[in-house]
């Protein structure tokens, strides 16, 4: 069948994220987590953070298990096809309290949280559509309102130009 309508490629969307924040947790201890399982498989991501004896894993696992599962019900992708694409950890809110100590003196206890977003992506589906462009079809939205109007005999009278 030939394409009668211009198409244009247009990128489809293969990408799916959870984002967790405000996670009771100190933001380097997170990022030595997620730094060992940023571009590997679903399957194999969560057999790491399973066996990593490290207080970070539940968080991490939770919200890679959350995204898959946005994965599955917004792409409908199979989970042995994902990867995880992009994990990053940031810095989120620290709450400052003062603990008494002897003499009168306090001293800070500072609690830090962090922001996690984990990026799933799916390797089956193609990245590109053909999509067709419908905007050369449609009627172009500027109009000439003015139209002007030149009569000859106007110029060639002299009549109208010549008064002051």
């Amino acid at each position: 069948m030939v394409n009668l309508y211009p198409t244009r490629v247009r990128k489809k969307k293969t990408e799916v994220y959870a984002l967790g924040r405000h996670i009771s947790l100190s933001a380097d201890k997170a990022r030595r987590v997620i730094d060992q399982i940023r571009g590997r498989s679903y399957e194999e991501t969560l057999m790491i953070l399973e066996l990593m004896p490290y207080r970070a894993c539940y968080p991490i696992f939770k919200l890679v298990y959350s995204a898959a599962a946005n994965a599955s019900y917004n792409m409908a992708s199979n989970e042995a096809n994902l990867i995880i694409s992009k994990a990053e950890v940031n810095k989120g809110t620290t709450t400052k309290k003062l603990k008494p100590r002897a003499r009168g003196r306090s001293y800070p206890i500072k609690r830090t949280t962090c922001h996690i977003t984990i990026v799933v992506k799916d390797i089956s589906l193609d990245e590109y559509e053909e999509v067709p462009m419908l905007s050369s079809l449609k009627k172009s939205k500027w109009k000439n309102k003015y139209t002007t109007m030149v009569y000859d005999d106007v110029y060639s009278s002299g009549v109208v130009w010549d008064k002051k």
